[in-house]
């Protein structure tokens, strides 16, 4: 299992607490992050895996909510992204300058070579830039979010890997465009970040079968489950084999459940399972320093 730090940035924005809060019980927030080992090496590079800790949305939205998708109130949601923006360095109440996508489980990458305009969020599944000071972020909610960076060409992807995006090639569309602003393979540094692990993700027997006629050798990603026809599958695992298959010249992975770990993550199966409404999404961004 990969290293990782966790870090917590003190923020300006007030934080009502889970449960039964009212307007008047409200403290100060600290925005928390995973961060890997392998990106906090490569200079002039900062990143985050955030969690859903310290942000200022309620009930199942509770509390770092970054997903305008979502039908959380979108002061929330904006604070919030505000938040991240604070924890990464940018200049307190900055949240236009996170730059997300419309996530359709696709191979799409969009270059970005600036902000989007507010409100815009292209139909992609990976943004990738070479300009300092652009924040390229990914949303998940169990889905795999992934940060790639060549320090030395000094190009970032940030790319987001369901189990259909990532049969259909995200990553290596990712590492592909990367390449077409000068970065190469053989200098490019990934991390797989949280994510639903493989004793929490039942599939059935049509999925596997669609990565068995894929490639054979995807039988290793899927276990036998308790229920006939069903299986459990390692989409974790699978979306580092296909960084590494693009040739990379690292990949770590952060083998953190989002699915158990329901104080930390926001998870769209355990809501599903649990019958709630909507769930909120957590996000994940990679920025060159200015």
């Amino acid at each position: 299992m990969a290293v990782y730090r966790r870090t917590k940035n003190a923020t300006n924005v007030p934080l009502v607490p889970r449960g039964n809060a009212t307007d008047a019980c409200v403290m100060m927030c600290s925005v928390e992050r995973l961060t890997g080992t392998i990106l906090s090496r490569s200079r002039g590079v900062r990143h985050g895996f955030f969690t859903r800790e310290g942000g200022v949305s309620r009930g199942i939205y509770a509390s770092l909510n970054c997903g305008p998708g979502s039908d959380d109130a979108g002061a929330h949601v904006t604070e919030n992204r505000a938040g991240v923006m604070g924890a990464l360095g940018f200049p307190a109440g900055v949240s236009q300058g996170l730059n997300t996508l419309a996530q359709i489980h696709s191979a799409e990458v969009v270059q970005l070579r600036q902000d989007l305009p507010a409100g815009r969020y292209p139909r992609a599944d990976a943004l990738v830039t070479d300009v300092p000071g652009l924040a390229l972020g990914v949303l998940a909610a169990d889905c795999v979010p992934v940060l790639f960076a060549d320090p030395t060409a000094k190009v970032v992807a940030a790319a987001h890997a369901g189990w259909k995006g990532a049969l259909a090639g995200i990553v290596d569309a990712t590492v592909a465009t990367m390449g077409e602003l000068g970065a190469r393979a053989e200098r490019i540094v990934a991390c797989v970040g949280p994510c639903i692990q493989q004793q929490s993700y039942e599939v059935g027997a049509e999925l596997r079968q669609r990565f068995v006629d894929a490639d054979p050798d995807n039988r290793t990603y899927f276990h036998g489950s308790r229920r006939a026809g069903h299986f459990m599958f390692d989409l974790s695992k699978y979306v580092t084999y296909r960084i590494e298959a693009a040739g990379v010249a690292g990949v770590e992975r952060l083998e953190v459940d989002t699915y158990t770990n329901e104080q930390e993550f926001f998870s769209y199966r355990r809501a599903t399972h649990g019958g709630e409404p909507d769930y909120g999404r957590q996000v994940s961004v990679i920025v060159l320093a200015s």
